[in-house]
């Protein structure tokens, strides 16, 4: 999904604007922006920044600020990430949501309903995302080098962005910066859902289940990516407030 992630402290990256020219910025997580050189290039505004989660609510450890170029992660620095959004508060109430949302529309008949079905819904869907995680964003990634964290654009028109940001989960850049079919997260996620067999009711192992599992899978992160790509947007122009 190198010498430095996005999110590590105080560490050096560079913003390049549309022609290639770089210049060197020193970067906090991927909360700031300041130029290293004397301003004359552009340096990543504060609307266009990518907090380390949105809301407080949802793990965004993963994003990159528009116009912000780190080098690809290390395997320490993507295992890190992938620990970050799989155990930061946030991702422990952001399960909590969705698993409540699973529980009301039984989405998993076989799991129950109450507080025992919650629970039940709680700990399968915490696995999910963790398993998928380090899937996506640390193992295959390592074996493949590919750097599967999301570079948000931050430009342009609305359908301009938004096919950017949901196409992400098909094409993401290798450790040379080039553009490759994205790998990590195809078979990521297909490895998750295999592996999610082992813990869900006998009724939901069908070849059309996993399926359907495995394909809602990639629209939640493509739909995923689109929000991280529009939150800059909708946080300082809508909610009037920093990302």
């Amino acid at each position: 999904m190198g010498s430095t992630s996005a999110n590590a402290d105080q560490t050096v990256s560079s913003t390049q604007d549309h022609k290639g020219a770089a210049a060197p910025t020193t970067t906090t997580g991927a909360q700031a922006a300041i130029p290293a050189g004397d301003g004359a290039h552009p340096v990543i505004s504060v609307s266009k920044q990518q907090p380390k989660r949105i809301l407080g609510l949802m793990p965004n450890y993963r994003a990159v600020s528009a116009g912000a170029l780190p080098p690809p992660p290390t395997p320490k620095q993507a295992f890190k990430i992938a620990t970050q959004n799989s155990f930061d508060y946030s991702s422990f109430v952001f399960v909590g949501i969705t698993s409540l949302l699973a529980e009301a529309t039984d989405a998993h008949p076989q799991l129950g309903k109450g507080v025992n079905g919650y629970a039940n819904y709680y700990w399968r869907g915490f696995v999910d995302k963790t398993d998928g995680n380090y899937m996506v964003i640390f193992v295959l990634p390592t074996l493949l080098h590919q750097d599967t964290r999301y570079y948000a654009m931050g430009d342009g028109s609305i359908l301009k962005r938004g096919t950017y940001a949901a196409s992400r989960i098909l094409i993401t850049p290798n450790y040379h910066g080039q553009k490759t079919f994205n790998a990590s997260e195809i078979f990521g996620r297909g490895i998750a859902q295999a592996i999610s067999t082992t813990y869900y009711p006998s009724k939901d192992r069908t070849v059309g289940e996993i399926a359907q599992k495995y394909a809602f899978a990639l629209g939640r992160d493509a739909l995923t990516n689109t929000f991280r790509e529009f939150w800059p947007d909708i946080a300082t122009k809508v909610l009037h407030r920093h990302p």
